[in-house]
């Protein structure tokens, strides 16, 4: 193994820079004086770097840490230990005018887009309340303008100014939650699963629609999520996260085409592929037992309790996130940080299969589990059997509906409801 941690990128090539970050949550006992009896290691040493423009996915099973490590990003979680470096400066120190200066170029898009908006506030008071906390973004007179604009840009109609969040769909809610946080013309914005909550043809929508905007004004990405997928879709990089570490760290081709990580490959075999050819040659990895609690983790590596390579060293080890010593000398996709002793390349779909006769005319798309833009169950661009019928496509696909910026996801996504007298 090379290090103990990502290698770290070159001065001024990171806009955000994160090392060793940890997050504990107390355990305590007693009524009268409380005293610590353990702590849940929700967050246990996560490093990573996000350039500017890049996107970052980070996946994993429910529990792993990876909203923990979003929520510290954003300030929202106080770190246990490790730094958050924005632009080199350790925002983890900061507080008052400073902290409130940095927040206003990391935002967040939330998870739930039915819980995240206040019921009694209109669309532009939502919009607009990023305007009350940095009135410097935009004066008084200029804010409703503002807000027209930004709904414009996520494709929603300037004229909803006035309407409530019941009365829209889910997907055009994600679309105001996105408008909030662009608000503040941000560099990096923290996407916690935005579009688990959503049906498969306005997923599409809203993750193209975050591309578009990525492209347009140039932002960086970090997009958890638990759909692989989406994942491989808008990232640059991946994170592959298991009981509050990253165990292995790369490009989408190097993660989904060459892992060599146990539960990576457990985790991409679990993934639904639409060529039947790829299903029937395709190697399942069932993992057994549970996930260990984070009260109580494994000694040495914490996926050893599931993993069938096992040895008495990762009881006793840790392995370091790094590139494995007998992969660095070749190089090529195989060379990248991966947790693991033992770590080995495994092909989890073969790639030499020759497509079935009814897939040779198409773009296979972007790979293993894309399906959710490529074609059937009327996903994004499809525009057919979905019911929602997407107007962006996703690769290997034509526009079915209006350029990007121009279409309303209205139109697609059902009537909005009567506005408020």
């Amino acid at each position: 193994m090379t290090s103990t941690s990502e290698a770290p990128a070159p001065a001024g090539t990171s806009v955000l820079s994160v090392r060793g970050l940890v997050k504990h949550y107390p355990l305590t006992q007693g009524i009268l004086v409380r005293r610590q009896v353990g702590a849940v290691k929700a967050v246990d040493g996560v490093s990573f770097d996000l350039a500017p423009g890049e996107t970052l996915g980070v996946v994993g099973e429910s529990g792993c840490g990876k909203s923990t490590v979003a929520k510290m990003l954003v300030h929202l979680e106080e770190p246990t230990a490790g730094t958050i470096a924005y632009k080199g400066e350790d925002i983890t120190k900061l507080s008052g005018k400073a902290m409130k200066a940095v927040r206003r170029n990391i935002q967040m898009v939330f998870q739930d887009p039915y819980t995240s908006l206040n019921p009694r506030m209109t669309v532009g008071d939502i919009i607009g309340e990023p305007f009350e906390i940095h009135p410097e973004v935009a004066p008084k007179g200029s804010r409703r303008r503002k807000v027209q604009d930004l709904l414009d840009v996520v494709g929603l109609n300037p004229e909803y100014i006035n309407r409530y969040p019941h009365q829209f769909s889910g997907g055009q809610r994600q679309r105001i939650g996105i408008a909030r946080g662009l608000a503040l013309q941000p560099e990096v914005i923290v996407a916690d699963e935005p579009v688990s909550a959503l049906d498969v043809s306005v997923q599409a929508q809203v993750v193209n629609l975050m591309e578009r905007l990525q492209s347009e004004f140039g932002l960086s990405y970090v997009f958890i999520a638990h759909d692989l997928s989406i994942v491989r879709h808008i990232s640059d990089r991946i994170a592959v996260m298991y009981l509050g570490k990253i165990v292995e760290l790369g490009t989408d081709a190097e993660i989904y085409d060459h892992p060599t990580h146990p539960y990576t490959q457990a985790l991409l075999s679990a993934v639904p592929l639409p060529d039947p050819t790829g299903r029937e040659h395709r190697e399942r990895i069932l993992l057994q037992g549970d996930v260990p609690s984070p009260a109580n983790p494994p000694s040495g590596c914490h996926f050893r309790t599931r993993c069938w390579k096992a040895q008495e060293i990762c009881a006793r080890e840790e392995p370091p996130l790094a590139v494995p010593a007998w992969f660095r000398e070749p190089g090529g996709p195989t060379a990248h940080p991966s947790a693991c002793h033992f770590a080995e390349e495994k092909q989890i779909v073969p790639t030499d299969l020759e497509p079935g006769p009814e897939r040779r005319d198409q773009d296979p798309g972007p790979g293993p589990g894309a399906e959710p833009f490529g074609g059937s169950g009327g996903s994004g661009g499809s525009g057919g059997s979905g019911g929602s019928g997407g107007t962006e496509q996703g690769p290997g696909g034509s526009t079915a509906g209006p350029p990007p910026g121009t279409g309303r996801p209205e139109d697609d996504e059902g009537p909005a409801g009567p506005a408020p007298s």
